[in-house]
């Protein structure tokens, strides 16, 4: 079979595929062949814009998308601190929420009665004929006041007298300082715990049955003698888990006394200063 008229190795069944082929490939008859670049055809420009526009997209979310973290980390923070308070009361027990609220109370009671002895200070200052004398008063009312709270002067006023009994000799020093701060935090003026006057400064030492405050022995039964509003005192000694309840809890018991008119008249010597002097202004 000779190579110069390959045509001739074709069988029949291949010439109808081959010239189909030929057909498929050439353009239709009439219709000129369309040059690269017409209008039917993409152009390259035009397929590389989406890549374009998806790659200045890119940068743009991931920015949105660091702001948007950001600030979701600082809502779960903020949420996290806002929380962390209320948890806390909501593990609380309901004598300490109490107990709590009681304090809150009194406090705020004993500010706004100050805010209004100040008001009516500053009106009667502003509005005396004689503002000397009005000044004068007001410095004597003032320095009574800092002498109560002090101790250095005795006192007399509504109050109560409340007894600690302790025959199991189980109440700490703690159990006496929690009493102590209990009866300032339900409006407590001045005390004293058996010849010992409270001070800002007081501290309770000792072990149980040998006990003492500021340096003085204290002898069982414990009596504090205490000026100030008697039923709010007495009611925050005896919420539950409170000084009443603690006292019994360690075999001991507690007697209240309400009464018009308690004394308190063991004195607290004041301490030199050392260091301070008062200031001339120059």
């Amino acid at each position: 079979m000779s190579a110069e008229h390959p045509e001739r190795d074709r069988t029949p069944d291949d010439v109808p595929a081959a010239e189909a082929a030929e057909a498929a490939e050439a353009p239709a008859a009439g219709q000129p062949e369309r040059p690269a670049g017409t209008p039917g055809d993409p152009a390259p420009a035009e397929a590389a814009a989406p890549a374009r526009r998806r790659r200045r997209r890119d940068p743009l979310a991931a920015v949105l998308i660091g702001v948007l973290t950001l600030l979701l980390g600082f809502a779960f923070a903020v949420q996290v601190r806002s929380t962390d308070t209320d948890t806390q009361l909501a593990g609380a027990r309901e004598e300490d929420l109490v107990r709590i609220l009681d304090d809150l109370t009194a406090q705020q009671d004993r500010l706004r009665q100050e805010i209004a002895d100040q008001r009516s200070a500053l009106d009667q200052l502003g509005s005396s004929d004689s503002d000397s004398a009005v000044a004068l008063q007001e410095a004597r009312e003032r320095a009574e006041a800092l002498s109560i709270l002090n101790g250095s002067v005795a006192a007399q006023g509504e109050g109560m007298t409340m007894t600690i009994r302790d025959p199991a000799t189980g109440i700490t020093s703690s159990v006496l300082l929690t009493a102590i701060q209990e009866l300032r935090g339900a409006g407590a003026e001045t005390m004293q715990v058996d010849q010992v006057r409270i001070g800002v400064s007081s501290a309770v030492t000792g072990t149980p049955g040998n006990l003492a405050i500021d340096g003085q022995q204290l002898q069982a039964p414990y009596v504090f003698q205490v000026i100030g509003s008697s039923q709010d005192m007495a009611t925050a000694m005896s919420i539950p888990g409170g000084v009443v309840s603690t006292v019994g809890g360690r075999g001991g018991s507690v007697d209240i006394v309400q009464s018009d008119r308690v004394v308190v008249d063991a004195l607290r010597p004041l301490d030199a200063p050392q260091y301070a002097a008062p200031d001339s202004g120059n």
